[in-house]
């Protein structure tokens, strides 16, 4: 008995020496937003148009758009433009109605016939000629350029390190602030703020000129970054 006592001492004399250690406190951090704006000039467009046609005869609705489409073709290849930068496969075509109130009823009026037309341009030089010059070919839909850099990609990552920069000056701002020092970066995350190509607007500089691309005026693009970081304070 008195040696089964002694043992069981033992146990609980180690349990005591032992204790279970305490969680341990969390690290202090320091969480941060940098962010950083970037503009280019763009060097290049997305133009979108369409050429549309109503007739009874639906043979003559096709006809109409497709020597429009002929004249807007031969434009591109007097202005240099590859072939390969010029689509012209949208094609739609359908029956058009109004309603006839004294008879109560749909009647049938024409064809309505349109092709959509693309042209990826990588000379801006030749924006305003592509544009009137498509016109004045019969091309009745012209969406405003969509205006874009070929160098987006490389735009996009110097913005973001740039953001990065701004996250860790402003934890160093309040780290020192607060009298302690920044330790490594513990976590890092960007915001996606990279935005798609912007429409432009034509704009008149000179009434009087004569040279249909000094009617177009293209200003810079913006590339915006944002970067979240958590810092560890020593």
């Amino acid at each position: 008995m008195r040696q089964a006592l002694t043992v069981i001492m033992a146990l609980v004399g180690l349990v005591i020496a032992d204790p279970v250690p305490a969680d341990e406190a969390p690290p202090r951090q320091v969480n941060v937003t940098g962010s950083a704006t970037l503009t280019a000039p763009p060097d290049r467009a997305t133009v979108s148009l369409g050429i549309q046609a109503r007739n009874p005869s639906l043979e003559a609705a096709r006809e109409r758009v497709a020597a429009v489409a002929g004249d807007f073709l031969a434009l591109t290849r007097k202005l240099g433009i590859p072939e390969k930068q010029v689509q012209t496969t949208g094609l739609s075509m359908r029956p058009e109605y109004r309603w006839d109130p004294k008879d109560n009823q749909q009647q049938f009026v024409g064809y309505f016939v349109q092709r959509s037309l693309t042209v990826e341009l990588e000379d801006l030089d030749l924006l305003g000629k592509l544009i009137e010059g498509a016109v004045d070919a019969g091309v009745n839909e012209v969406s405003p350029p969509q205006l874009d850099s070929s160098r987006r990609k490389a735009l996009h990552r110097e913005a973001l390190a740039l953001a990065a920069k701004d996250a860790k000056a402003n934890a160093e701002v309040l780290a020192d602030t607060l009298g302690a020092r920044l330790g490594p970066v513990r976590q890092i995350s960007a915001s996606d703020m990279d935005r798609p190509p912007v429409p432009m607007r034509a704009q008149a500089m000179m009434a009087e000129s004569a040279d249909a691309s000094a009617t177009y005026q293209a200003g810079d693009i913006r590339f915006e970054a944002r970067v979240n970081a958590a810092f560890d304070l020593e």
